[in-house]
């Protein structure tokens, strides 16, 4: 079987870009920035990102632009031993993301048709909890959740030229402009300035107080947002051929990440505090049942709510495939498996697994603490090890290739790899484990004991 490649440059850097501007940087940051002390954490997610981000982005882009290969076939093709058999980890840590995922984009299309329909028009916080208790869980949840995976199933099917690069080439444009368009209009509001404040002035004693929280939030965030640790960089780094520079697209593609999520904090906080709502106590549904609120009680309200969960439907959308196809690369490389039949069966089986979170949400905890808190870092950890210390020469000689002679900039990469990125990302793991086994113990048992 012929595999497929990239029409274009500008194709496979949207895509990358799609596959990080989802739900990780419009429904996950604002919530946990505001969980995380705001200004405090978007400081330190900033430098993970810089410092972490940048170069975790390339170790993913030189094992699949090497192999030619799905996560699975690449690490097994430049591995030796056990070394084999950790592909499957990214493949495993997809499958779970965007089964919960699919539920929680479902939850947008559905706030979208509210609009449409009914708008935003609720008494206050309270209403806008109850609304979201209806949307998030019942049948709601569950036909949404469908809708969705049948359209992500849908554009993955149609293959990587014909459907994940045309759908991104439309979809990452309307994304930033819709974005752009929803923070100038956040700036003319009264609570702007205090929101900036709240979003733009790190308090350093925050950050020495709640270390052990932010760090690992921090982590996770930055990898979840980059794609990192799933296998979808090295999936689509596989499309791609010999001579393009890999520094310069990775760091196109983290600064478009990066200046889009912060631009999203633009874009919520100055509606949270004009509607008087305090940022990062909502959880999970901390923008819907906010900002629901917030619509109500500014100027165009129903208009501007239509256009940002539109907006972040689309956002997931681009998102989603990108996971969707590290599975489906898999039994296509692997099994020989046709792309329509994998398509289907890997988007049904997801959904299976997603339909838990539709019944009720400690089930959208159980899983994104497992896979965001724990298994995106714990692959980017095993990565990080693989091409620093297990194969640092094939990587180095990978990167120069359509870059050229880049002399000791490789060296201080693979050593950037080998030591900060390493420790950093093994600390952000351990407070990760600590932090899902206290839910476990805590929580998630206290709600099987009250079954």
């Amino acid at each position: 079987m012929v595999r497929e490649t990239w029409a274009t440059r500008v194709g496979f850097i949207l895509a990358a870009v799609g596959s990080a501007v989802g739900l990780g940087n419009i429904w996950r940051f604002p919530f946990i920035t505001g969980q995380e002390g705001g200004s405090a954490f978007l400081l330190v997610y900033l430098l993970f990102i810089a410092l972490i981000g940048f170069p975790a982005l390339l170790v993913e882009f030189v094992i699949g632009r090497r192999t030619e290969l799905n996560p699975v076939g690449a690490i097994r093709e430049l591995g030796s031993g056990l070394w084999k058999h950790i592909g499957w980890l990214f493949v495993i840590t997809g499958f779970i993301i965007l089964a919960y995922y699919s539920v929680v984009a479902g939850w947008f299309l559905r706030y979208m048709l509210i609009g449409i329909t009914d708008g935003y028009a609720l008494a206050g916080p309270e209403e806008a909890g109850t609304l979201f208790g209806a949307v998030s869980t019942g049948l709601d949840s569950l036909v949404f959740h469908a809708v969705f995976m049948a359209m992500v199933i849908a554009i993955i099917a149609a293959g990587v030229r014909s459907g994940i690069e045309i759908a991104v080439k439309v979809m990452v444009p309307l994304i930033i402009a819709l974005l752009v368009g929803l923070a100038a209009y956040g700036f003319t509001l009264d609570a702007s300035t205090q929101a900036y404040a709240y979003y733009l002035s790190p308090e350093f004693g925050v950050i020495a107080e709640n270390w052990t929280s932010i760090l690992p939030a921090a982590a996770g965030q930055a990898f979840f947002t980059l794609s990192l640790g799933m296998g979808v960089m090295i999936t689509y780094a596989s499309y791609l051929g010999e001579d393009r520079n890999l520094a310069e697209d990775a760091g196109v593609i983290v600064g478009l990440d990066t200046l889009i999520a912060v631009i999203v904090g633009f874009v919520v906080f100055p509606f949270l505090f004009a509607a008087g709502l305090e940022p990062g106590s909502g959880g999970a549904g901390e923008i819907f049942v906010s900002l629901t609120s917030a619509f109500s009680e500014i100027p165009a309200g129903r208009v501007i709510g239509i256009v940002f969960f539109g907006m972040v439907g689309i956002a997931a959308l681009s998102s989603a495939i990108s996971i969707l196809e590290v599975v489906v690369s898999y039994l296509i490389d692997e099994l020989d498996v046709k792309r329509m039949p994998a398509s289907i069966a890997v988007g049904v089986a997801m959904f299976l697994l997603g339909i838990p979170v539709t019944i009720d949400l400690v089930f959208l905890d159980l899983l994104d603490g497992l896979a965001d808190g724990v298994l995106l870092v714990f692959g980017a950890l095993l990565l990080a090890i693989f091409v620093g210390w297990v194969i640092p020469d094939i990587a180095r000689e990978e990167l120069e290739q359509g870059v050229g002679a880049i002399g000791g900039l490789g060296t201080v990469w693979i050593w950037l790899v080998r030591i900060p990125i390493i420790v950093v990302v093994a600390v952000s793991l351990y407070l990760g484990v600590v932090g899902y086994v206290e839910f476990l113990t805590e929580e998630f048992a206290g709600w099987l004991a009250a079954r």
